[in-house]
């Protein structure tokens, strides 16, 4: 009797043996089940730093990172142009309203006000510039996410470069704007108007508005008096370097232009026409 326990015993340890040597095993890295929820993230496919920037996940709004890394931008088409100021985007299949940081251009659109002095001027470059176009978005901590309006607040740059706010700016279609606080490219935007201020440009121009848009376009009249335009938009050649990172141009009465590589050299005979090719490049400080 003693001896068929054993042998019973004997077995079922052999069986034991077998099940643990043939049996399934589980996966390398298998991570075990638990009743906890894992939260789910979204990885923007931006690079921030070097780093994938990760975000919670949102119904309500999008996160829309910017880099250096200009290989990882991502660019947006621009669905309408509102005004010179507001622009209208898809971003990931979703329209949406951004009101552009830093700049304020004549009304055009607004119920309460009569299209304002330099303001259909200011829409058209937008459309020109903007229509059909992708753009980056840039936000900005400083200004919050939206507005009281309700539309998104950003920078906007085209694929070739264009920083849009401020070159509208910089050429006389809008005036540099500070709502409550100090934005990111507030100096340099301050910059740009006085650049416009002192050349004239747009609705500087004392045959436009003479800086001041808040008149009705339908009311307002240029003044007789001509101004002689400033030393350094008189006529003449115009040259700036088709380098990469060059951004600026110089009129051919100021020499700065001389101190770039003659085989980079590029030389038009309007301003006009030269940022007709390089719209982003801007005068060189050295010809103030």
């Amino acid at each position: 009797m003693k001896k068929k326990i054993l042998y019973i015993l004997g077995g079922l340890v052999a069986l034991f043996i077998v099940i643990g040597i043939f049996g399934p095993k589980p996966e390398k890295g298998a991570v075990q089940n638990t009743d906890q929820d894992i939260p789910t993230v979204a990885i923007n496919s931006e690079i921030e730093n070097g780093d994938p920037v990760v975000s919670e996940t949102s119904s309500t709004s999008k996160v829309l990172k910017t880099t250096t890394d200009t290989n990882s931008y991502r660019y947006y088409s621009v669905s309408s142009v509102v005004d010179g100021d507001t622009v209208k985007i898809n971003v990931d299949g979703t329209i949406e309203t951004f009101r552009l940081i830093g700049m304020d251009t004549p009304e055009t659109v607004d119920p309460r006000k009569e299209v304002q002095c330099f303001g259909v001027e200011a829409s058209n470059k937008a459309k020109e510039l903007l229509s059909g176009k992708k753009v980056r978005i840039e936000t900005d901590a400083s200004q919050g996410t939206y507005d009281k309006y309700n539309r998104l607040l950003g920078y906007v740059y085209r694929e070739d470069g264009l920083f849009y706010n401020k070159y509208m700016i910089e050429q006389g279609y809008a005036h540099e704007y500070t709502y409550n606080s100090p934005y990111k490219y507030q100096t340099e935007f301050k910059n740009a108007q006085k650049l416009a201020q002192d050349n004239l440009r747009g609705l500087w121009s004392p045959n436009t508005c003479n800086g001041n848009t808040t008149s009705s376009a339908s009311t307002s009249t240029p003044t007789t008096t001509t101004t002689p335009p400033p030393a350094t938009q008189s006529t003449g050649k115009y040259y700036t370097s088709s380098a990469s990172n060059t951004k600026y141009y110089a009129p051919e009465s100021c020499e700065y232009w001389k101190t770039w590589s003659t085989s980079n050299l590029r030389s038009f005979n309007s301003l006009a026409e030269l940022q007709k090719v390089y719209p982003s490049r801007t005068l060189s400080p050295q010809c103030n």
